[in-house]
């Protein structure tokens, strides 16, 4: 049984936990990690997306963030990002090499496996510059099928178009790539 923080608007815990999956059922505000892994690739911005796994509770065989996960209560946002990296995708970091894009707010309401699941989050969005080819990945087959590259502009579109099946936010990837290009213009 996994156990959740109940947080305000801001994702500060409010003192009472809730189990995961009452949560869902109820749309009760929880926290999430959010970290994107780029690379730049013959001049171009990739992004590595995670395949979900098909026995996933929603969005099963959907193609999402790089890595993410929900943090588990008395868990801090930053610890749950690098436990998820290392569990997900058997990638090792270090606080200092996440970039902070800021914080996302979403709630919505959806039909998996026959029960209604109303998911309520705030998430802290990160980016993780790795260049490692996919095969090099460890894949927590639980939760990730596989993963795979795309042009990050391309992986936009895509979204945008739904041209992929994915639970991807085109406003998070818009996040995430202001994040780069003030980097950039900072240098």
């Amino acid at each position: 049984m996994e156990w959740l923080d109940i947080v305000d608007e801001h994702g500060v815990p409010t003192g009472e936990v809730i189990e995961r999956t009452k949560a869902h059922e109820s749309g009760v505000r929880h926290r999430t990690s959010h970290v994107w892994i780029l690379r730049k690739k013959a001049g171009r911005l990739q992004v590595l997306v995670q395949k979900r796994s098909e026995g996933k509770d929603s969005h099963p065989g959907c193609y999402d963030i790089s890595s993410a996960g929900h943090i588990p209560a008395g868990e801090d946002f930053i610890s749950s990002a690098l436990r998820e990296l290392k569990e997900e995708l058997g990638v090792e970091a270090e606080e200092r090499e996440l970039i902070y894009c800021g914080q996302r707010h979403f709630a919505y309401e959806q039909e998996f496996y026959g029960k209604l699941f109303s998911d309520n989050q705030v998430s802290n969005v990160y980016i993780l510059w790795r260049d490692m080819e996919p095969e090099k990945f460890t894949l927590q087959k639980e939760e990730v099928s596989e993963v795979r590259w795309f042009d990050f502009v391309e992986c936009m579109k895509a979204v945008e178009k739904n041209r992929i099946p994915h639970c991807m936010h085109l406003d998070e990837l818009e996040m995430v790539l202001e994040t780069v290009k003030n980097a950039v213009s900072e240098l």
